[in-house]
């Protein structure tokens, strides 16, 4: 593997025709159900997502008598969302993957929140995977947060308390990684299943870090090529941003502009 961060420049098109620093086509639907406050579904390539956010004006049991709320989220692979089936998870058989990834989200949407403004309530956010081809985790984060925008929305103002923003900015995540030893922003499963190196990257409209994983999966990378992901994954995220700034259009948090 070249130690230096240049792969990502090779210009020779993906599977999809994509170039090496280019997201796959993104299509944002809001408003997809009536049922819930939020609802998103969110289409990358060929992985589509569908993100409601529910609330609840009471707290888990282990916040009782708190003044601040929660945001939390959940996360699904519906059974016809891979070939082959995947056998539906149920209640008290997550297994290990599905348990990390609707943490990973939940903290996501949580680092852009402000949980006293929310006040005593509970958003859940549900992440349910309709097709996958790559990038589940990142597209739910990115969708989920505007089903959470949404919700938001919905709330009536807090008896006796003067409202305040409840967001303290956006936040995206995109996946990328070496494949081939070329650097490639938003993997598809084909990219994914072959990568060195695999990595999933957070951050918030302020262009901070919110969590950055990233993994060996043939060989160890280098600082060069960490330095070398972390400022493709900021490119991408800002275009995500923006995207995510036209889907929500005039009901953008005041508070972001």
């Amino acid at each position: 593997m070249n130690s230096s961060p240049g792969p990502e420049t090779l210009s020779n098109p993906r599977r999809d025709g994509r170039q090496p620093r280019e997201l796959r086509p993104l299509t944002i639907q809001r408003g997809f159900t009536r049922t819930s406050p939020g609802s998103v579904l969110i289409r990358a390539g060929e992985t589509v997502v569908l993100c409601t956010a529910s609330v609840e004006n009471s707290l888990p049991p282990w916040m009782r008598d708190q003044t601040r709320g929660w945001v939390t989220a959940e996360y699904n692979m519906l059974p016809g969302s891979t070939t082959p089936r995947k056998a539906r998870e149920r209640s008290g058989k997550v297994d290990g993957r599905t348990t990390e990834i609707q943490r990973l989200i939940g903290r996501s949407l949580r680092s852009v929140v402000d949980l006293a403004a929310l006040g005593p309530r509970q958003i859940t956010v549900d992440c349910d995977v309709l097709q996958a081809d790559g990038g589940t985790r990142t597209l739910s984060i990115t969708g989920g947060f505007i089903a959470l925008v949404d919700a938001v929305r919905s709330l009536p103002p807090l008896e006796g308390i003067p409202p305040r923003p409840v967001f303290l900015s956006s936040v995206a995540a995109v996946s990328l990684g070496l494949v081939g030893g070329r650097l490639l922003l938003d993997l598809d499963y084909s990219e994914d299943s072959r990568a060195e190196v695999d990595s999933n990257i957070i951050m918030t409209g302020a262009g901070e870090f919110v969590e950055v994983q990233g993994t060996a999966e043939g060989r160890p990378f280098t600082r060069a090529q960490l330095d070398a992901q972390l400022e493709l994954a900021a490119e991408g995220i800002a275009q995500l941003q923006a995207r995510q700034r036209a889907a929500l259009a005039n009901h953008w948090p005041v508070e972001l502009a």
